[in-house]
């Protein structure tokens, strides 16, 4: 291999790992290899800020299941873009973050821009680390890509001083070893998994996205049925399980500890997969689950295991291979439970469901759209769903159920709705894509359009205006219930209706089509011309 500048290598290395897309807003430390970007066989996709070239990212990984690059410049782009950092680490999303810099030469002069960038980023990356060596540019490329592949996956970020990427390596640009953890628990272990979860007669099974990160969805329903355990999400943005299936229960609250305390209070036997217990915090702090309950926690990634609160049966492995064993455990050793159980009495099926159900006869214009939508949805429509205070409606209509079609924001990072569907529509272009936001959330990130409109990205739009940050008004109702405050009014600082945001108007002068939708009757004309509109389009939807 001769020798070349760092700047050529690196455009080799992201070639040998298949890394086809580079997302970012440049900078002028990072000019040297953006200035080989055009030549290259990569497409780089400029975003007008951090933050949309960071969740566009992560929905181009959530989707691809690879890794996606993303180039940030210095200590103010790393700084943009730490929310969205963060939201990649809280949902596993295998990020790759080249983070330009002025260079060692600069380091003694505390010049403008200076910073600890891995110092910066260590909080919001699985993993961060400085290049500091021309001749190691390439190795620690590929230990970054496999950081962030190696289950449990999560963001990385590198840093590039400008002084060493202008050296010379002679480094070969090779394929990343990523390792596969095909673990599963020994036999011992899955016979006591099974005993402890049949012993119980009110069965629960508490899921996260490390059931998709695994793709072991078909055998948490192998397993749920021969339990005869109703299923709920508890850290779940992805589809984990079927919500039209009899026995999902629906999805418990991130922050209110009483409705989580009691939809498990009563459960004696309790299988976790893939997720962490849990992420509100309760009276005293105390474990909501009866006293004598028997519990199995499977997840690939050890530091989620009986992390709030102790398990009886802690399992670090995959929960595919370890949901399999089980199940063909509970086949052998139960069949006649196995039988009863498969399908729950009209009674467990009656209840079952009503939580991702919420609010759906009462979905207003979110649930008349949702259903036109659905009516009129092509084959591989697939949703990216931030608009949280409209998804009860939302999924009422289009039920999350085929593994990869549903993808809900994660990590509490305001604005993935816009560029996390673009980032989707780039990894899978032959899916329907629609991203869904909310008023509030949408304008964090509202400049995503212009990137949609510039690459021609056929993704589709629908901003859910209620004119609110609705989503504080039913926090502060449950502040109020929990200190037993009488109930006055909102406060002002929730509102969004002054001035009056015309989200189509701003979407025609980002280079994007849309229409306001205000009453029921314009709904089924304006689904229509979203969905056979050539490029992208946008929905302003009132739902006020």
């Amino acid at each position: 291999m001769s020798a070349r500048p760092g700047n050529s290598a690196l455009f080799e290395q992201l070639a040998a790992d298949g890394i086809t897309h580079m997302f970012g807003n440049p900078g002028t430390v990072e000019q040297g290899f953006l200035d080989l970007a055009d030549g290259s066989p990569l497409t780089y996709v400029l975003a007008l800020h951090e933050s949309v070239a960071l969740a566009m990212a992560d929905g181009y990984a959530r989707a691809s299941q690879r890794p996606a690059v993303v180039q940030l410049h210095s200590g103010v782009g790393l700084g943009n873009g730490i929310g969205m950092l963060y939201q990649a680490l809280r949902g596993g999303s295998p990020l790759v973050a080249l983070v330009g810099e002025a260079g060692l030469a600069y380091d003694a002069m505390d010049a403008q821009m200076a910073c600890d960038l891995v110092t910066m980023a260590r909080p919001v990356t699985k993993y961060a680390t400085r290049v500091v060596d021309p001749a190691s540019l390439l190795r620690v490329l590929r230990r970054a890509v496999k950081i962030a592949m190696t289950p449990p996956r999560g963001p990385v970020a590198v840093v590039l001083p400008a002084d060493v990427m202008e050296q010379h390596t002679l480094e070969t640009a090779l394929p990343t070893t990523v390792p596969a953890l095909p673990t599963r628990p020994g036999s011992e272990q899955i016979r006591q998994a099974a005993k402890l979860l049949t012993e119980g007669e009110r069965r629960l099974i508490l899921i996260g996205d490390g059931v998709a990160a695994s793709g072991a969805q078909a055998e948490l329903r192998a397993v749920a049925e021969l339990l005869g355990a109703r299923v709920w999400g508890v850290n779940s943005s992805e589809v984990n399980f079927d919500t039209t299936h009899p026995l999902f229960a629906g999805n418990l609250p991130h922050m209110s500890g009483t409705d989580s305390a009691r939809a498990v209070a009563g459960a004696d036997s309790v299988l976790i997969v893939g997720t962490y217990l849990f992420p509100e915090v309760f009276p005293h702090r105390t474990s909501p689950f009866q006293q004598d309950v028997r519990s199995v926690h499977i997840d690939a990634d050890p530091y989620e295991i009986a992390k709030n609160f102790p398990v009886d049966l802690p399992l670090a492995a995959d929960p595919r291979l370890t949901l399999k064993a089980l199940a063909d455990e509970l086949t052998r050793h139960t069949p006649d439970t196995a039988a009863a159980t498969t399908r729950p009495t009209p009674a467990a099926a009656a209840g079952a469901g009503a939580g991702s159900r919420a609010g759906a006869g009462a979905g207003g214009m979110m649930g008349r759209f949702a259903a036109e939508l659905a009516a009129q949805a092509p084959g591989g429509l697939t949703v990216f769903d931030e608009a949280l205070t409209a998804s009860p409606a939302l999924t009422a209509q289009l039920p999350p159920r085929l593994p990869g079609t549903y993808f809900q924001t994660r990590g509490g990072s305001l604005g993935v709705g816009i560029p996390g569907a673009l980032g989707i529509k780039l990894a899978r272009p032959k899916d329907h894509v629609v991203g869904f936001s909310g008023d509030g959330g949408s304008m964090y990130t509202i400049q995503a359009l212009w990137t949609a409109a510039r690459y021609g990205i056929d993704a589709k739009f629908v901003i859910c205006n209620n004119r609110r940050y609705k989503l504080l008004d039913l926090n502060i109702e449950e502040y109020w219930r929990a200190r037993s405050i009488p109930r006055h009014a909102y406060p002002d600082a929730f509102d969004l209706s002054r001035p009056d945001i015309r989200f189509a108007e701003l979407a025609g002068s980002l280079g994007v089509e849309g229409t306001r939708v205000e009453h029921p009757g314009q709904i089924e004309a304006a689904v229509t011309r979203m969905l056979t509109h050539d490029g992208p389009y946008l929905i302003d939807l009132i739902t006020t």
